[in-house]
């Protein structure tokens, strides 16, 4: 361990840490009208209803394959009978797959924004800074995935990040478990860490919103089914009397120009 090794892997992730929380409250606390996804479902669908399903299950996939990677200590897999071998064909099989869905997704999704033009036009740069560090986190994972698999001097993760990962919950950092890593591991981590960090500054921050109010909220009523009340059975405010459709009609009779006799005279 060094100095560098204490700054990246014992103080900037309770840094990055800070910055999401803070960060997600300063949004939500002066930002609450830009907490949303801005949709651009309505300039195109076609593609969008391939693209999003594809990068949402994968990504959703992909973070459960982390959690359960990083939380789960390797002792208690081989206490309930499931070996190193069959952990990591699992893993690996599983996670590849998802993180290609979820390649394949955010490259549609890519195409789709610069192809289209009405998308193009409402695309920011902060959206533009958003898929490079989304794309850069994927393909840093996949690296270190198919490291793990053809490169033989790669560090088990289970021994290294894993046990670095839960030190830090109980704020007791293990430097030198993280230190050892591979360098792809480091690489992943800390491009992760950028992500996490300018997470609640970009459009990334409708992932923390659950719509429970959208459960419990009342109906809209649009127009009613029923007829007109009749006249004298509501005390309506001055001004804002209903008038049916046989209302309308007498009135359009009293205000119609009386008819002209039948038969014309004709003029030179």
């Amino acid at each position: 361990m060094n100095v560098i090794d204490t700054l990246l892997w014992g103080i900037l992730p309770y840094m990055v840490m800070l910055t999401l929380v803070g960060g997600l409250i300063w949004r939500y606390k002066y930002d609450q009208f830009g907490w949303t996804t801005r949709s651009s479902q309505l300039y195109e669908s076609r593609l969008l209803r391939i693209a999003s399903p594809l990068f949402h299950f994968g990504i959703l996939a992909v973070l459960v394959g982390h959690i359960m990677g990083l939380v789960i200590p390797k002792s208690w897999t081989e206490a309930a009978g499931l070996s190193q071998h069959a952990y990591h064909f699992l893993a690996l099989s599983i996670g590849s797959v998802a993180g290609v869905g979820t390649l394949v997704g955010i490259v549609m999704l890519i195409v789709r924004r610069r192809r289209t033009g009405p998308v193009f036009m409402a695309t920011t740069a902060n959206d533009k800074f958003m898929y490079v560090m989304l794309l850069g986190a994927i393909l840093a994972g996949l690296a270190t995935t198919v490291l793990s698999v053809f490169d033989p001097a790669t560090v088990d993760y289970r021994e290294t990040v894993s046990p670095w990962f839960r030190s830090l919950w109980i704020l007791q950092p293990d430097v030198g478990a993280m230190a050892a890593a591979s360098t792809s591991f480091h690489v992943h981590v800390l491009w992760g860490m950028a992500l996490f960090a300018v997470w609640p500054f970009t459009r990334l921050v409708h992932a923390f919103t659950a719509p429970l109010h959208y459960l419990f909220r009342p109906y809209i009523v649009y127009r009613s089914r029923g007829n007109a009340p009749r006249a004298g059975s509501v005390n309506y405010r001055r001004g804002w009397e209903p008038i049916s459709t046989q209302d309308r009609a007498s009135s359009r009779r009293r205000t119609r120009p009386p008819r002209e006799r039948s038969g014309s005279t004709r003029v030179k």
